[in-house]
This record gives structure tokens, sequence and C-alpha cells, in this order.
């Protein structure tokens, strides 16, 4: 789903078909940013590439005429849309029904309420923004004149010259993120619950990379790719603590990130989108509560003390607070048992006071 960032401006993921009539289509990191007038993608979120990364493609807002629903013209591309520029149709796919709705509703405002510019002016303004680039690094970028209208992309040569290896490895990366994103994985025990793509942070080098995340009754694991076979690495759920939205994601300049506490380690994770983030936090946080059981999760016990129940007058009951901690559970049962005790031998007296612990 798109979502606004930082810089207030709307982001996601969209497949696109770059060469025209190929019928190919390749998962992108798009960006709109209607003070810059530009729509931008990259092969994925600049915040995960290496410094200096250049974008894939760009083009001007005001080139952009119409942006309706495709389906009807590629039946076999689901959640298509096309975005009319100049001579030339671009085509893209979103993740789902809503994801298109919302990309043509948002990409239509956008080119309503941009200003067009003078035609004079558009030359010197093009020369200025590719002057600006040059001055921040230099890169060579092929501008091809499509139906009178400029399309600018990075050329394969500076992509070698200006990254070498790196590429090569970014390229290998993001071929595996071309394919579906959600396609689960089902291992031979149990059933897949949620699985999907997510960037998380490095334990030492601290740094991000993106990886194959897979949740089921008893785990969350991740892997390099949905193609491989074996885990990076398995986190059990009851060693899970908690998974909650990251209060640290202003000073980590992460969107969408959230967190899982384990005893040994706390583990960063981005999603690409708010939904997303939030439909991960729900499906694990269901995971470990399904796992111990209705009202035993370790991090959410209490105790109430009933008095009035039968000639014992004790009961024990559960119950949730993510806010009690498993210490108060010991605690509330070194007060409760001997109080209990003292009910039952002598059920005619009459105990101090009543005790709650919450």
């Amino acid at each position: 789903m798109p979502y606004v960032d930082r810089q207030n401006r709307i982001c996601g993921f969209l497949d696109i078909e770059e060469n025209e009539n190929s019928g190919k289509f390749l998962r992108r990191y798009f960006i709109l940013d209607t003070r810059e007038d530009s729509f931008v993608w990259y092969m994925d979120n600049p915040q995960n590439l290496p410094s200096g990364s250049s974008r894939v493609g760009a083009i001007k807002l005001t080139y952009i005429s119409k942006v309706s629903d495709a389906t009807k013209l590629r039946p076999k591309a689901e959640f298509c849309f096309v975005m009319n520029a100049g001579m030339r149709k671009y085509f893209l796919q979103a993740n789902d029904q809503q994801d298109l709705v919302e990309w043509v509703n948002v990409l239509n405002k956008a080119i309503k309420i941009t200003v067009p510019k003078q035609s004079d002016s558009q030359p010197a303004s093009d020369s200025l923004s590719r002057q600006g680039d040059c001055g921040k690094k230099q890169v060579s970028y092929r501008t091809d004149i499509v139906g009178g209208v400029p399309i600018i992309t990075p050329t394969q040569k500076e992509e070698v010259n200006e990254c070498g290896e790196i590429v090569d490895r970014n390229n290998l990366k993001r071929s595996q993120s071309h394919l579906p994103y959600f396609t689960p994985k089902p291992p031979p025990d149990s059933a897949v619950i949620k699985a999907g793509y997510c960037v998380k942070q490095g334990a030492v080098m601290k740094n991000w990379k993106r990886r194959y995340f897979q949740l089921d009754e008893n785990t969350i694991g991740y892997f390099k790719s949905e193609l491989e076979k074996e885990p990076l690495r398995v986190i059990p759920l009851k060693e899970v603590h908690k998974v909650q939205e990251c209060k640290q994601s202003d000073i980590m300049m992460r969107d969408n990130l959230f967190e899982i506490v384990t005893t040994s380690r706390t583990f960063y994770v981005q999603a690409d989108s708010p939904e997303e983030m939030h439909s991960w936090i729900k499906a694990v946080s269901g995971a470990i509560v399904a796992q111990r059981g209705p009202g035993r999760s370790a991090s959410s016990v209490g105790f109430l003390l009933f008095r009035e129940i039968g000639s014992f007058g004790v009961a024990f009951f559960l119950y949730s607070n993510t806010s009690v901690s498993f210490f108060v559970e010991i605690i509330c049962m070194l007060i409760f048992i001997p109080i209990g005790l003292a009910k039952i031998m002598h059920p005619n007296s009459e105990l101090p006071c009543s005790v709650t612990c919450t």
C-alpha cells in the first residue's frame, strides 16, 4: 500500500513494465514527490541501497496526462493500471485491488494539483536539475525523447563504473525480490501463518538487509530469499517477550519499524508499509498467544482472590495485561497460596484483608 514517509512523499512497491510491450514486470520502489514534480523509482527503498545509488527511472508529473485501471488492456496482468505520458504508456502492477485503487487516486490527484510550467522554461529547469545532479555525483544518463517527452534513465556503463561489484551483488538481491512478495513456502511440520519480505538490522555491523520472513505456529525465521530451504536464523516464539512498533524509529530514521524482543536480543525489522508492519505485529502476537494458551502469556499474568466461593472460598483467575511481567506472577503466587491454605484450614476465621494483585 502507498504510504507517506518522513519527507511527506508517497512511497511504495509496484511492478513496472520498464521495456514497452515486453510483458515483463519488475519490482521497483516508487516515490511520488509533488514538491519536486517527479515520480521516480529505484531498485529498492533508497534507505536499503548503498549510499549514492542512482534511481532506475523518473518522469515529471507535468508529463502525465492520465492514470487509469488497465485490467482490460492487460488481462493477464493482475491489478494492472496504466500511466499515460505523451506517446508512451507505462503499465504497472499493484499488490491487490485496494493497492491499485489507492495508487490511481494519488497519482491522478498529484497531476491535477501540479501547475504546468511554460514550455520555454522547461529546457532551463531540466538543465538546472541535471547540473544539480552532476554537482552531487558524476553520473551519466540517457535521455530518450518519446513523443516529445524526455525519459531520463541511467546508463548501464555508469552502473558498472560507479558501483562495480556492489551493483552486481545488489542486482542479484533485487532479482530475488522481483519474485512475488507474499508467496508462502510451507515447512514440513507446521503451517505458515504469514510470510513476506522485510528489512532487518544486522547484529554486528548494524547494516540493513532484505530478508524473507516466515512465521509458523512455533517459530519465526528469516531466509536470504524465499528460494532458500535453510533459514539464516530461527527464533522460537517461546523466547519472544513482546512484539511492538519501535519507539526508536525516529532515532534510527526508519519508517514502518517494529521490534521483536527476546531474552538475548532485540530484532529490528522494517516492513514495506504501515499496514504491513501492523499485520506482522498482529500475526506474531497472535501466534504467541495461541502457543501459550489463553491468559498465559509470560508478560501478561495476574491473579484475583475470591473469598465468597463455596466453603473453601478461594479461586484464581488469570487475566491479560501487557504491563504486568512474569515476575509479578511469582510474587502473587507467594502471597495468595499461604492465604488460600489458611482459609482452607480455618474456614470460619476472618482474613485481615482482601488482596488483589494486578
